[in-house]
């Protein structure tokens, strides 16, 4: 409803993820270079991981947009990680355009294996993409891990790449796993953007959606730097904070997005939260020469090896009785 108000031609912060709305900052740009080499030169396992709103999903639909231009790989992407161990196997293998009907598991790991070195045989590639990996259960990741031994003399018959939130780095660093984190040949990281990429990617996406090239009047510099501070650069953040602004621009017929409206955003999807729920705000006042005194007593009470200051330091501070 804003595009014709802006002059736009499509929603530039669609929060789906659109490999034609990809912006190739550099940190992602390196990511999805990374990956697709990986799976290219059959390096065997592929590791991603970020946090949550870091664009994992935008990074594997444009992997999926670069693999479907050639006609020598075949993949299967799972985006369920809570599947059992036989309905994960015969997920991959359906995908993968297996029958799976009355087989058992020893029957579809036969036929899988045959299907890879037939393939393998052939020079072509053979993908399993596993989405929300870090929710994977234990006894899945010991499947995977176990998939991967299917190798001819030269090569990996099945390159595996997989996408978490850092949980998944913590149950690869386990004991349990220290097999699987060996066979690791490719491990990148995604993390929120700078200043200057939250501005180049707002800019870029403006570009895309028919804003003139250059043109930062829309976001001017401050508006940038606010949200990027209301989004710590996430990137599901930014394209959250940035439409639900242009919305509220166009509503009060703005020519371009203030400060203001995006804090008043910020606030609706409570982004400016920073204490928890129900606790009291400890933050002291800089200016206040008691609270400075009272935090360095506590501060020296550590030093000396205390856990805080005594009862008789305190006592001083203590507010009167009303």
């Amino acid at each position: 409803m804003y595009k014709k108000h802006f002059n736009l031609n499509r929603n530039p912060f669609d929060l789906t993820p659109n490999p034609a709305s990809f912006v190739p900052i550099k940190g992602h740009n390196d990511a999805l270079t990374a990956i697709y080499h990986g799976v290219r030169q059959h390096k065997g396992f592929v590791v991603v991981v970020g946090e949550v709103g870091t664009g994992k999903t935008l990074l594997v639909r444009c992997l999926l947009d670069l693999l479907g231009r050639s006609r020598d790989i075949a993949y299967s992407y799972v985006v369920n990680g809570r599947l059992p161990e036989v309905e994960f196997l015969q997920y991959v293998l359906t995908d993968l355009g297996l029958p799976v009907a009355g087989r058992s598991k020893y029957e579809l790991l036969l036929d899988f294996g045959h299907y890879l070195a037939e393939r393998n045989a052939r020079r072509m590639t053979t993908i399993l993409i596993v989405d929300e990996a870090h929710l994977l259960s234990s006894e899945i990741l010991e499947e995977i891990r176990l998939l991967s031994n299917l190798e001819s003399n030269e090569d990996k018959l099945l390159q595996i790449v997989l996408v978490g939130q850092p949980e998944l780095d913590e149950k690869l660093d386990s004991i349990e796993f220290r097999q699987l984190k060996q066979r690791i040949a490719v491990r990148t990281q995604l993390s929120g953007l700078t200043l200057i990429e939250t501005r180049q990617y707002i800019l870029q996406r403006l570009k895309q959606a028919g804003c003139p090239n250059g043109d930062t009047r829309l976001f001017p510099a401050d508006t940038i730097s606010t949200i990027h501070r209301v989004t710590q650069g996430l990137p599901r953040l930014v394209n959250l904070v940035c439409e639900n602004a242009l919305i509220e621009a166009y509503g009060v017929r703005a020519e371009f997005v203030t400060r203001e409206i995006v804090q008043s955003v910020a606030r609706q999807f409570r982004l400016d939260v920073e204490a928890t729920s129900g606790a009291r705000d400890l933050r002291l006042d800089p200016l206040d020469p008691e609270l400075q005194s009272l935090l360095k007593i506590l501060l020296e009470g550590y030093r000396n090896g205390r856990r805080a200051a005594s009862d008789e330091d305190l006592a001083a501070f203590q507010e009167p009785e009303r």
